[in-house]
């Protein structure tokens, strides 16, 4: 994760329950949801031999990603035979203490849930996601335990519809944008043109306008991240090529050649783009378009936002922007309602 604060141990966890949940899109704030995963050995091999029930029965209690079960699983490689039957008759004696060391982690399982909401898919993840957390970790989490309500209750929020009121103001005003404004499926994608992820969603927005033109409106808001110095730049020269209509053709130069996103370049492509050149740098010199790139973070804001790319379908936040064929099945779904 991309963090410019340091967060504690409690926090941290907090985070990687989230995580999962996808409340941070899979872009500009995070390196990926699945590196803890390709990084931790052992986690799909199964254990051979007469060790493997009781391998099988300590990774089922304590979550088959978690240290407890890595750690046997390394260990009864290093056991005989005779011991690792011996281990699989009296396996409720393991079974039992493990059950005792991880009281702390039920404990806090059951006060998230109940402070969250039952039912709701963060109990859920909450559930699965602190079975793979050490006790310590769990008992850290407690003593620091509005913080990390704090944080999942904030994240749980960030993942919730839109709201009618701001689902009319993310659709108006004079944003790029392609299909018939009163379609059934409205889509407002926020991007950064920096954000290499975002390139990765500009593949699928391209499908998206080939096959769903005439039954989708899309609207495209800008979104620089602070800390890539050539978004806002590029933002504004999206803005400036969308007021002579040839946004999408802009759009498409820029996400092809991320890596020179300066002035003499946004010029070259705004060249090649067709516009009235002498104009594009009469808007870029005066900053005509700070204003309105800015209204767009703001607006991203007041969406929680907090990463790119981030995708809207009809209110409802799609987890991942660069997978066309979720986001498609979404779109057909929406359009069979």
């Amino acid at each position: 994760m991309n963090f410019k604060c340091k967060a504690s141990l409690a926090r941290v966890s907090a985070l990687l329950i989230l995580s999962a949940t996808g409340a941070f899109s899979c872009g500009c704030r995070s390196a990926g949801k699945d590196s803890a995963a390709k990084s931790a050995p052992g986690l799909t091999q199964a254990t051979p031999g007469p060790c493997a029930e009781f391998v099988k029965s300590i990774c089922d209690k304590a979550g088959k990603e978690s240290s407890t079960c890595q750690s046997v699983t390394a260990t009864v490689e290093l056991l005989s035979p005779a011991a690792c039957k011996a281990a699989s008759k009296d396996a409720s004696y393991a079974l039992q203490k493990l059950a005792e060391q991880r009281k702390i982690c039920d404990r806090l399982t059951s006060r998230l849930c109940k402070d969250i909401g039952e039912n709701s898919a963060t109990c859920k993840m909450v559930m699965t996601q602190t079975k793979t957390f050490p006790p310590d970790r769990c008992a850290t989490m407690i003593e620091h335990y509005d913080d990390v309500l704090a944080d999942l209750k904030r994240m749980d929020a960030a993942n919730q519809p839109l709201g009618a009121p701001l689902q009319a103001a993310l659709a108006k005003g004079d944003a790029p944008s392609f299909g018939p404004a009163d379609a059934k499926v409205t889509m407002v994608e926020f991007s950064d043109f920096q954000c290499p992820y975002c390139s990765k969603a500009a593949q699928v927005t391209q499908k998206i306008k080939e096959k769903y033109s005439k039954q989708v409106h899309f609207i495209f808001r800008q979104f620089p991240l602070s800390f890539h110095d050539k978004a806002h730049g590029a933002a504004e020269a999206g803005m400036a090529a969308n007021a002579q209509g040839k946004f999408w053709q802009m759009h498409d130069l820029m996400f092809a050649n991320q890596g020179a996103l300066d002035r003499e370049s946004l010029d070259k492509y705004a060249k090649q783009a067709g516009l009235n050149l002498a104009t594009f740098k009469k808007a870029m010199d005066s900053k005509q378009y700070l204003a309105a790139v800015d209204a767009d973070v703001k607006l991203g804001g007041e969406a929680a936002v907090n990463g790119t790319p981030s995708l809207f379908l009809n209110g409802a936040r799609i987890q991942d922007p660069t997978n066309y064929d979720a986001v498609s099945g979404m779109i057909e779904a929406a359009l069979k309602k």
